[in-house]
């Protein structure tokens, strides 16, 4: 379905927040016969719906959105209705045609199109594809996830999306380039259940792309896909990490060493995987990365590193903070345990319960030396899985200020103080910026005695 097979049809965006706003601008310019806005967050009243959107589309709420939604030809959810949401799974069951404002947009531009997914490492590989494409003369848009809605994306020859689980679950077109970087247990609550969750996100795989490209050192990947024709990244035959030519690790490309690991200011093993991964879409894109390794090791080195994906905190103590607030599942955690090993760590655990399986953690942990610090909601519960493995040292305090606190006395100098939660941020703090604004205000204070 595209945008254009809107017109004259009765249309209901469901959602009032940033991909809403943009389904309803772009919906409202190819004429449709009726276009409406439902909101059933119970948090209208805040939103400023005015103006051009309020024209566009009058704002229904309440239990009268249904009946609109009900009524519709098309009903464009936001990314933020879940597959388990109520009204969603009574307007299926009546057969009423549901999307998204990321497939009406890719089903005009999936050709131009490198979209990427995964459980973690998404938004770094999505914004490294990007930065090294344009190093190499191939200018493109960047968007989706992590930015501009697809909506409001300018014309371009090349886009690089990044896309999460609810945008790639309604999907009708994969992109040319469809991209997976890791795949465990995620967003259970909002998709229905493990399977569902594979379902929705392997979707972007589901409708013939051209290429599709994979981490392939990730075990549950490669089991979903079994022998899928794919660009494995991370073994032999494509882009992966091995010796090279003045014997530290490096780069390749099957056996052409291409720059050394050193150049990628990221830390851990699967900022690694990332890298191989971009630079195996490079190569899928018809990129000469091998002619072009010089200006992928200048633009390897100059890349920064996402916000709140571990950021390193300066401390005059010696000690190193790091800011991994985005880490919300135990697997992502336990990528950020990964990242420093061998140094004395303390992590700090806990946020939103949703009531996750935390003995993959626990397995993780069995033989390494390390401390962790518990806080509400679900830090007790994270620190109880652990207990008795001989070699963790568990604590348990009231908030992330104490945590901090707590942290920078036991960890030495020369240890990592890691806020990597395993859990959500929303209850105790409005997002997860405002957590990590509370994490590095913390350390401030705590460095100040």
């Amino acid at each position: 379905m595209r945008l254009s097979d809107l017109r004259g049809r009765k249309v209901a965006v469901w959602g009032t927040g940033r991909e809403g706003r943009a389904a309803v601008t772009a919906i409202a310019a190819h004429g449709p016969a009726d276009l409406v806005a439902v909101d059933d967050s119970g948090s209208f009243l805040s939103l400023p719906w005015d103006g051009p959107l309020a024209e566009a589309a009058p704002l229904v709420t309440g239990e009268a959105g249904f009946d609109r939604l009900a009524a519709a030809d098309v009903v464009v959810r936001s990314p933020g209705v879940p597959n388990t949401h109520p009204w969603l799974v009574e307007l299926r069951w009546r057969g009423v045609p549901v999307t998204q404002g990321t497939a009406l947009w890719m089903a005009d531009h999936a050709a131009r199109t490198v979209g990427v997914t995964g459980s973690k490492g998404k938004s770094t590989t999505s914004s490294m594809i990007s930065h090294l494409l344009t190093a190499v003369d191939r200018p493109n848009v960047f968007g989706g996830n992590i930015g501009v809605p697809t909506l409001d994306l300018p014309e371009a020859d090349l886009y690089v999306l990044e896309l999460s689980s609810y945008q790639c679950s309604d999907l009708a077109d994969s992109p040319r380039v469809a991209v997976v970087t890791a795949l465990f247990p995620e967003h259970l609550d909002a998709h229905g259940g493990e399977r569902e969750y594979y379902r929705d996100k392997l979707n972007l795989l589901a409708h013939g792309p051209e290429t599709i490209v994979v981490n392939g050192t990730d075990a549950r990947l490669a089991a979903e896909l079994g022998d899928r024709p794919a660009v494995r990244a991370g073994t032999p035959d494509t882009t992966h990490v091995a010796t090279g030519p003045d014997g530290t690790p490096w780069f390749h490309l099957v056996d052409q060493p291409l720059f050394p690991r050193a150049v990628l200011p990221l830390v851990g093993r699967h900022n690694e995987g990332n890298l191989c991964v971009a630079v195996a879409v490079l190569d899928a894109l018809g990129v000469d990365v091998a002619a072009r390794r010089d200006t992928l090791a200048v633009a390897v080195a100059e890349f920064q590193g996402l916000a709140h994906r571990l950021t390193e905190i300066v401390d005059p103590s010696g000690v190193t903070f790091v800011d991994d607030t985005l880490a919300t599942s135990p697997y992502a955690a336990m990528h950020a345990i990964d990242a420093y090993d061998g140094r004395p760590l303390t992590v700090i655990v806990g946020g939103t319960d949703r009531g996750l399986d935390y003995t993959p953690l626990r397995e993780h942990l069995a033989e390494r030396e390390i401390t962790v610090i518990g806080i509400p909601d679900s830090g007790p519960r994270i620190v109880a899985a652990l207990d008795g493995l001989p070699k963790v040292r568990c604590e348990v305090v009231d908030d992330l200020v104490e945590a901090v606190r707590l942290a920078r006395e036991i960890t030495p100098t020369g240890g990592v103080v890691l806020l990597s939660p395993a859990a959500p941020s929303y209850g105790r703090f409005r997002n997860f910026e405002h957590r990590s604004e509370v994490f590095a205000q913390a350390v401030r204070d705590t460095a100040a005695g």
